[in-house]
């Protein structure tokens, strides 16, 4: 069973779709990129999925919903022209260069002379 939720068009040859799915029985939240393959012979559209994408377990809809709340803070201070509120990530690995705008758990162990504490 697949349950369509939302298209958006991304461009001309795209669309982004959010829907339900079903894969191994398990219900799941699929955000992923169609393209247009072609044209039936009515001339309708026919949009094919790409491997872009994530696909979320219905339990994780509140997390992917907390996120999106916090992207519309980060955007709304962003227009105010404030410098957004950023977590830390759960895998520090992925800043190698440090964490943007924020001091890395390091930096605070250390005093002016760079000696640590």
């Amino acid at each position: 069973m697949t349950v369509l939720i939302k298209d958006i068009q991304r461009n001309a040859g795209e669309i982004i779709r959010i829907e339900v799915s079903e894969f191994k029985g398990k219900e799941l939240i699929n955000i992923r990129i169609w393209y247009l393959a072609g044209r039936d012979s009515s001339g309708n559209d026919i949009y094919k999925p790409t491997q872009k994408g994530v696909a979320l377990n219905l339990s994780e809809f509140h997390e992917l919903r907390d996120g999106i709340n916090k992207l519309e803070a980060f955007i709304n201070d962003k227009a105010a022209d404030t410098i957004p509120e950023q977590p830390v990530p759960l895998i520090a690995g992925d800043y190698s260069d440090g964490i943007p705008d924020q001091e890395t758990p390091d930096d605070e162990s250390a005093d002016d002379s760079g000696e640590t504490l």
